[in-house]
C-alpha cells in the first residue's frame, strides 16, 4: 500500500511547517535596467554546468518535457506536472482534484484488475444504486435505503473480487522504483517516483497508460478515506478549522478561499462521472509538463516519449481562473472558539510569483520568520517570550495568483494573544521604518541560495524545480535566474514593499482562543 500523499491544504502545523520549508521559491528577475550583480563564483560553474545539462521538446500534442542528465549514479527520477488544483474546480465540487490524485493510483483497463469487462458493469452498477440511494434519504425512504444500501455492499464486493490491489506500486517496486507517491495543491498536481536508469521504458509504458486509459475504480472506499483525511486533518483540528476559517475571511471571490481536500458535503456528492469530467477537461496532453532527470539519453527519452505519449489526442486548453480577488480596504478577523492552546494569525495579501518584488518578499518572509535566527524568533520567543512558536512563509495558500505573506504564532502559557499581536506589529512596523542592515540583508540572502541549492540536490528535488518553474513562469531558466534576481533586492527594495502591503486595510487576523475565553 503506498504512503499517503503529501497534502497541501494548511489542516495542521506540522503542514504549515512543512509548507514552510519545502514549496520551490520561485522568482524571476527584478525589472529594471541596473547591472545585475554577480552570482556567488563557488555557485556559478555549478549552475552553467547543470543548465548545459537540461534540453526540452514538445510532442505534437502539446505536451511538454524537461530532461536534466546527471549520469552520476544510474538512477532517474521523474516528475508528472498537471497545471491543475484546487482553484480550478468547479463551485460545489471542491476536492474533486485532490480525489483524482487518489485514484489515479487504480490503475487503468490492464492495470489493476483481473477482468475489466466483468468489472466495468458493476462500477456502473454501483453509481447507480449510489444515486437511487440518495434520491431515497432525500425522500425520507427510509426502508428503502436500508435496501439499496444491502444492494451496494453486495456489488460493491462482487467487484472488488477482480481488484489487484496496488498493482501499479507493485509493479513499480518489482522493478526497484522508490518514492511512489503524489500532491495536490491549490494550483496544480504532481506524480512522481524514481526508478533505475534501464527502467527507461516501463515508466513511459506505465505513466503514459495511467493518464490514457484510467478506471476510477474503489471510488466510493476512496471517498470514504477522503472524508475521514478531512476529519483528521481539518474537523478535528483546531488550526485545520482556523486555516480553512481564515482562507474564506481573507478571499472573498478567488477560489483561494476554498480547502484543496474539500468541503465535506462537497466530498460527499462528487460522483466518479465528476471525477471522469474533471479529469477529461484538465488532463489533456497540452496541460501536462514532465520532468525527468537522472542518467538517461534525451535522444532516447524524445523517442520513447512520441511511441507513448504521443498516443494522446490533442484536446482544446482547458478554462482559466477568471475571477479577481478585490482589493481589500479593511482589517478583517476570524475568532474561533476551541479547545486548544492559543494561535494568532496575520495575512496580507501579495502579487503573484510574476511579479517583480517577488524576490523582495522572499527576503522579507525569510527576515521575519525563518529559523532562530530570524527576527520574529528572536523577539517573540527568545526576547519577550509571548510565544512558543513565531513562523512564516509567502505563498498562502498557493502562489500562482496574487496570495497572501501569512506569518502565526503559537501564545507562550503566560502569555495574552494581544502581547503577542502586538510584538509582531512591532516587528512589522520596525521593517518599515528601519533599514536592514548590510549585513543582515546578506544573511538572509545567503540563507534563501543555500536553501535553492540544496532542494536541488537531487534528482528528484532539481526535476520537481525544472517543473515549476517552467509551468508557473513560462520558463525553467528562471529557477538558476532566481539567484540573481535575490542578490538584486535592497534595502530600499524591503522597506518600499513593507510600507505598501503591511498595512491596516491589507490584513487579515485570525485567532484561536480556549473554548472558556470570555476575551482576546
Amino acid at each position: 500500500m503506498r504512503s499517503r500523499p503529501i497534502r497541501y491544504s494548511f489542516a495542521t502545523l506540522s503542514l504549515l511547517l512543512f509548507l514552510c520549508g519545502s514549496v520551490p521559491v520561485i522568482a524571476e528577475p527584478l525589472a529594471n535596467t541596473s547591472p545585475k550583480p554577480a552570482v556567488s563564483q563557488s555557485i556559478q560553474p555549478y549552475l552553467e554546468r547543470a543548465i548545459k545539462q537540461i534540453t526540452t521538446f514538445k510532442l505534437d500534442n502539446g505536451m511538454k518535457f524537461i530532461v536534466m542528465e546527471n549520469p552520476d549514479a544510474p538512477v532517474v527520477s521523474f516528475v508528472t506536472y498537471a497545471d491543475v488544483g484546487g482553484v480550478d474546480e468547479p463551485d460545489g465540487k471542491t476536492g474533486v482534484a485532490h480525489f483524482l490524485e487518489h485514484l489515479a493510483f487504480k490503475g487503468t483497463q490492464q492495470i489493476g484488475t483481473t477482468n475489466y469487462t466483468a468489472e466495468a458493469p458493476l462500477l456502473d452498477r454501483l453509481d447507480e444504486i449510489f444515486t437511487q440511494i440518495k434520491t431515497a434519504k432525500a425522500e425520507g425512504k427510509t426502508e428503502q435505503v436500508k435496501k439499496l444500501t444491502e444492494q451496494f455492499n453486495q456489488v460493491q464486493a462482487e467487484a472488488a473480487k477482480y481488484v489487484q490491489q496496488n498493482a501499479l506500486g507493485q509493479i513499480i517496486d518489482t522493478a526497484g522504483g522508490v518514492g511512489l507517491n503524489a500532491a495536490t495543491a491549490s494550483d496544480w498536481t504532481t506524480y512522481f517516483y524514481s526508478l533505475p536508469s534501464n527502467k527507461l521504458e516501463l515508466w513511459m509504458s506505465l505513466e503514459s497508460e495511467r493518464f490514457l486509459q484510467p478506471v476510477f475504480r474503489e471510488f466510493y472506499k476512496e471517498q470514504e478515506v477522503i472524508l475521514e483525511e478531512r476529519r483528521m486533518r481539518t474537523d478535528n483540528s483546531p488550526i485545520g478549522q482556523m486555516i480553512e476559517a481564515f482562507l474564506g475571511t481573507a478571499f472573498t471571490e478567488h477560489p483561494y478561499k476554498r480547502p484543496v481536500i474539500g468541503y465535506n458535503e462537497d466530498i460527499r456528492n462528487l460522483t466518479r462521472q465528476d471525477v471522469q469530467g474533471f479529469f477529461d477537461t484538465y488532463y489533456g496532453s497540452s496541460n501536462l509538463t514532465v520532468a525527468i532527470v537522472g542518467d538517461v539519453n534525451p535522444e532516447e527519452v524524445k523517442q520513447l516519449a512520441q511511441i507513448y505519449f504521443g498516443r494522446y489526442k490533442a484536446k482544446p486548453q482547458p478554462p482559466k481562473v477568471t475571477k479577481v480577488e478585490p482589493q481589500q480596504s479593511k482589517t478583517r478577523e476570524v475568532t474561533l472558539k476551541l479547545a486548544s492552546q492559543p494561535w494568532y494569525l496575520e495575512g496580507y495579501h501579495r502579487p503573484a510569483i510574476t511579479h517583480p518584488d517577488h524576490a523582495t518578499y522572499e527576503v522579507i518572509a525569510t527576515l521575519l520568520s525563518s529559523g532562530r535566527t530570524s527576527r520574529l524568533y528572536k523577539s517573540l520567543v527568545e526576547e519577550k517570550k509571548v510565544a512558543l512558536v513565531a513562523q512564516g512563509f509567502n505563498g498562502f495558500p498557493g502562489d500562482k495568483y496574487p496570495n497572501m505573506v501569512l506569518f502565526y504564532a503559537q501564545n507562550a502559557p503566560q502569555a495574552t494573544i494581544d502581547q503577542v499581536q502586538q510584538a509582531l506589529a512591532q516587528e512589522i512596523e520596525r521593517l518599515k521604518v528601519e533599514p536592514v542592515s548590510a549585513e543582515e540583508l546578506q544573511r538572509v540572502k545567503t540563507q534563501l541560495k543555500a536553501s535553492l541549492v540544496r532542494s536541488l540536490d537531487s534528482n528528484l528535488g532539481m526535476a520537481r524545480s525544472l517543473v515549476q518553474y517552467e509551468v508557473k513562469t513560462g520558463n525553467w531558466r528562471n529557477l538558476f535566474d532566481q539567484l540573481t534576481a535575490i542578490e538584486a533586492v535592497t534595502a530600499a527594495d524591503v522597506q518600499r514593499v513593507a510600507k505598501t502591503t503591511f498595512t491596516p486595510e491589507n490584513r487579515t487576523i485570525g485567532r484561536i482562543l480556549p473554548k472558556d475565553s470570555p476575551t482576546k
